[in-house]
C-alpha cells in the first residue's frame, strides 16, 4: 500500500469514527443527564445518587486495557463492537430497574453501559492508526468533534423520551439508547484499520509499564488528561442536581448540558490546528486556565446564566487539556507500545474521573444544608488538582526531555 493509499484510508476512518462520536455518542450525554436524577429518583440515600455516573466511568477504567488488548490482537472493530454490546446490556438492564425500582440493577446497568464508554475513548487513537504524523493532531481532533452532533441529539432524546412512559421516569429515554446502539453498530463494518502484526520473537518489544510511567512526556501527557476529564465529571455530574436544587427545570439542567457538551466538541474543529502551530503544552497549559475560570464562574452566583456560563468554560477547557494530553501521548510511543500505554492511560484517566464522579454526590448532597452550598464545595474541590497539571506542566517545560 503507498503512502497516498494509506492516508486516503486513513481519512475514510475518520469519517467513520466522527459518524460513530455522533449516533453512538448520544448515548452518553442521556446517560450523564439522567444518571444522577435517575440515582435520586431509585436511592433511598442522596448522598448516592451520582453512584450510577460513577460506576459507568468505573466499568470503563475497568475495561479499558482488556479493551486494549482485544484491539490489539483482534482489531478495533472487535473491540468497538464489544463496546456497543455493553451499551445496549447497559440501557437494558437501567430501563428495566426503572421498571421495577431496583438501585442496584441500576447500578449494574451502570458498569456495563462502561463497557460502551472504554471503547468509546479508544475512537481517538483508531483515528491516528494509519494517519501521518501531522494528521493526527487533526484526526483526533476530528473524531472528538462528531460530539457535536451527539451534544444536541443526546439532550434533546431526553427532553423528548423522558416522560413518554409514565409514570416510570426516565424509561424511554433508555429504551432510546438501544435504538441508537442498534443502529450505530453497523458504522464500524467501514472501518478499514489493519489488525497489527504480532512481532517476531526477536523484533523490538517496547519499554515496560514501569519504563513507560518514568518517561516525562508519558507522564504530563497523562496527568493533564486525567485532570481535564476529571475536573468536567466532576462539575457536569453534579450540575443537574444543582439545576434542579436550585428551583429550575429538567429541561433547564438538559439544555445546558447540551450547551456544555457543544462546547466540549465545537473547539475540535481547530483544536489540532491550534496545537500543531502553537505547540501542545501551550494549548494543555490554555485549558487549565479556561476549567480555573469555569470554577469562577460557578462560584459566581446560581442564576441560570452562571450556569451556562460556567459549563460552556468546563467544555472547551476539558477539550484543550484532554486533545492536548493525548496529542502528547501518541507522540511519545512507539507501535509496539500502543495497546500497553493506551490501556494504562485510560485506566488512569477514567478510574481519576470514577472518584470524580462519586466525589461530586458527595460533595453535591452532603456537604451542606443547601443546593447552593453543595455546588460551591463541588468547584471549590477543582482547585488542587489545577494546581497538580499546572505544576506538572510548568516542570515539563523547564526540565522535560521530548521523545525525538
Amino acid at each position: 500500500m503507498t503512502y497516498i493509499d494509506s492516508q486516503a484510508i486513513a481519512r475514510r476512518n475518520v469519517k467513520v469514527l466522527v459518524a460513530a462520536q455522533a449516533i453512538l455518542g448520544s448515548q452518553m450525554p442521556i446517560s450523564f443527564v439522567l444518571g444522577g436524577l435517575a440515582g435520586q429518583y431509585l436511592s433511598a440515600n442522596p448522598c448516592w445518587s451520582t453512584l450510577p455516573i460513577a460506576l459507568i466511568v468505573f466499568g470503563s477504567m475497568l475495561t479499558a486495557p482488556i479493551m486494549s488488548s482485544i484491539m490489539q490482537n483482534y482489531g478495533r472493530r472487535t473491540g468497538f463492537v464489544i463496546g456497543v454490546m455493553g451499551g445496549i446490556i447497559g440501557a437494558a438492564l437501567a430501563a428495566t430497574a426503572l421498571w421495577i425500582g431496583s438501585f442496584s440493577l441500576f447500578l449494574l446497568g451502570s458498569l456495563f453501559t462502561g463497557i460502551y464508554m472504554s471503547s468509546q475513548g479508544f475512537f481517538r487513537f483508531a483515528a491516528t492508526d494509519m494517519a501521518s504524523e501531522e494528521y493526527q493532531p487533526k484526526a483526533i481532533s476530528w473524531v472528538m468533534a462528531g460530539g457535536l452532533i451527539s451534544a444536541i441529539i443526546g439532550p434533546q432524546i431526553v427532553k423528548l423520551t423522558q416522560g413518554a412512559l409514565d409514570p416510570i421516569p426516565f424509561m424511554g429515554s433508555y429504551l432510546a439508547i438501544i435504538a441508537l446502539n442498534v443502529v450505530g453498530v453497523m458504522l464500524f463494518f467501514f472501518l478499514e484499520i489493519p489488525t497489527p502484526k504480532k512481532p517476531d520473537a526477536d523484533a523490538p518489544q517496547g519499554r515496560s509499564r514501569m519504563d513507560l510511567l518514568r518517561d516525562p512526556q508519558i507522564l504530563v501527557a497523562m496527568i493533564s488528561a486525567m485532570v481535564a476529564y476529571s475536573l468536567m465529571n466532576l462539575v457536569m455530574t453534579s450540575t443537574p442536581l444543582a439545576v434542579v436544587g436550585c428551583g429550575f427545570e429538567t429541561e433547564n439542567a438538559a439544555d445546558i448540558v447540551s450547551m456544555h457538551v457543544l462546547a466540549m466538541y465545537i473547539p475540535s474543529f481547530f483544536t489540532g490546528h491550534l496545537i500543531n502551530r502553537f505547540g501542545v503544552e501551550r494549548i494543555i497549559a490554555l485549558g487549565l486556565v479556561i476549567l480555573a475560570a469555569a470554577g469562577a464562574v460557578a462560584l459566581a452566583g446560581v442564576d441560570l446564566g452562571n450556569f451556562y456560563l460556567a459549563l460552556i468554560l468546563l467544555g472547551i477547557g476539558w477539550n484543550f487539556g484532554f486533545i492536548g494530553g493525548t496529542t502528547m501521548l501518541t507522540a511519545a510511543h512507539t507501535e509496539a507500545e500502543r495497546g500497553r500505554i493506551q490501556g494504562m492511560n485510560d485506566f488512569a484517566v477514567f478510574g481519576m474521573v470514577t472518584i470524580a464522579s462519586l466525589s461530586s454526590g458527595g460533595l453535591m448532597n452532603c456537604s451542606g444544608g443547601s443546593p447552593q452550598e453543595g455546588w460551591m464545595a463541588v468547584n471549590l474541590a477543582m482547585i488542587p488538582f489545577l494546581m497538580l497539571a499546572g505544576g506538572a506542566l510548568i516542570w515539563f517545560v523547564i526540565h522535560g526531555t521530548k521523545r525525538t
